[in-house]
């Protein structure tokens, strides 16, 4: 589903003329009369198969199954603008479902919401978990590595699932990431006639006859060594995979920090080698966003298989070279210029790109890529800074701290 917007009638906007009803398990049984009347006076009932089944009886008007994909269905949708019309949905349509869609089309004054509760909302009074307390991590058409971040030790969790064969693939993930220990609640058809709690840990999940309609509640224990996807920034080099073209652990904190990620903002890692930047900018929060570009198409496939294996596979990837390829990019809030920085016009072109307020941070190792930094400064200000990073290492059979080559950084505020 993209954002693209779908052409309205010109005119005056109409009222609420599409309404988004929420169903459940139990069908138009548990509807409300206001609910029941919707459906019966539309001229055009929009939901999926198992939807339109259930709203059977109340149906007077056209019934239409969505497409694949769902935007192909919106044109006949908005063809009838200012008609009755419906579109039926599972649970809240609002709570990762069809109502956000059709937001993206038409403003929420052209609608009307009959929410049904949630899965999440029945799974939390049958389980007596408090919803505030919880996270909810929605794994339908989206890798199991998306839940990665949120396996925090003691954490509880609602997953949403995609089908009947989700809970078992979830549960081996879980138990190869070193959550095997984890309690697991399976629920199924909530709400229904055939509704259904199991209780297993996620290492010995082999239940059979699961339904589609399911979704797992996880109350979250970690073994001693498992790889939880910490709280701050500064990843271990090696859950990276790299060719040597990686800021290093304690310079990528340091980064982070001088980026300052904050919710909805957008950053530009520009030379992105294994993608680290991005990637730990995408773990700072789940509303951030993040272009990874580099010059390199294995490097950038590399950056990919990165972010999806460390849960944050909404890192856009771009193969070029700066400053071209970055001239059809949405506006940044945030820049970081890994490689490449040794071209001024690169440097240049960043700095018109970049939002007012936003950051600008480059890293340089070299000589000839530091003096063009520090022309930059001269241009744009900012602070300059050098970071400079000893390890222990064996010297023969002894040890000494062997320093790894420094570090300038560069970082700036666009300031309106």
């Amino acid at each position: 589903m993209t954002g693209e917007h779908v052409h309205q009638p010109a005119g005056d906007p109409p009222g609420p003329w599409l309404s988004i009803i929420g169903l459940g398990e139990e069908g138009v049984e548990a509807m409300s009369p206001a609910a029941r009347a919707l459906v019966g006076a539309a001229v055009l009932v929009v939901g999926g198969t198992r939807h339109l089944t259930l709203a059977a009886p109340l149906i007077r008007g056209e019934a239409l199954s969505w497409a694949s994909p769902l935007s192909d269905t919106l044109p006949r949708i908005l063809a009838r603008r200012g008609l009755p019309v419906v579109v039926l949905a599972s649970g809240d349509p609002f709570f990762f479902g069809v109502g956000t869609t059709l937001l993206r089309h038409l403003p929420a004054r052209e609608m009307c919401c009959l929410p049904h509760p949630s899965s999440v909302s029945l799974a939390a009074a049958r389980l007596g978990w408090a919803q505030q307390d919880c996270t909810v991590v929605s794994l339908t058409g989206r890798p199991l590595e998306t839940l990665r971040p949120a396996l925090q030790p003691g954490a509880r969790l609602f997953v949403l699932t995609a089908d009947q064969d989700s809970p078992g693939q979830i549960c081996q993930a879980l138990t190869r990431w070193g959550f095997g220990e984890s309690a697991v609640t399976l629920l199924e058809a909530l709400g229904g006639p055939r509704e259904r709690r199991r209780h297993v840990t996620a290492r010995d999940f082999d239940l059979q006859d699961v339904q589609p309609l399911n979704l797992l509640a996880l109350e979250v224990l970690a073994a001693a060594d498992a790889p939880i996807i910490p709280l701050a920034p500064g990843l271990p080099d090696e859950w990276f995979e790299h060719d040597g073209q990686i800021t290093k652990r304690e310079i990528r904190a340091v980064t982070l920090s001088s980026l300052r990620p904050h919710a909805g903002a957008l950053l530009w890692d520009v030379g992105a080698g294994s993608g680290s930047i991005g990637i730990e900018w995408l773990l700072a929060h789940a509303g951030t966003r993040a272009i990874a570009v580099d010059s390199h198409p294995e490097r950038a496939a590399r950056a990919a298989r990165n972010a999806v294996a460390l849960g944050v596979p909404r890192l856009e990837v771009r193969v070029g070279r700066a400053p071209e390829v970055l001239k059809d990019l949405p506006r940044p809030d945030a820049i970081f210029i890994g490689g490449g920085a040794r071209d001024e016009a690169v440097i240049d072109q960043c700095w018109a790109a970049l939002a007012p307020g936003g950051r600008l941070v480059a890293n340089v190792v070299v000589l000839e890529t530091e003096q063009v930094i520090q022309r930059a400064w001269q241009r744009y200000g900012g602070t300059l800074t050098r970071l400079s990073v000893e390890r222990l290492e064996p010297v023969g059979s002894l040890h000494g701290f062997r320093p790894a080559m420094p570090v300038v950084q560069w970082a700036v505020e666009k300031r309106n």
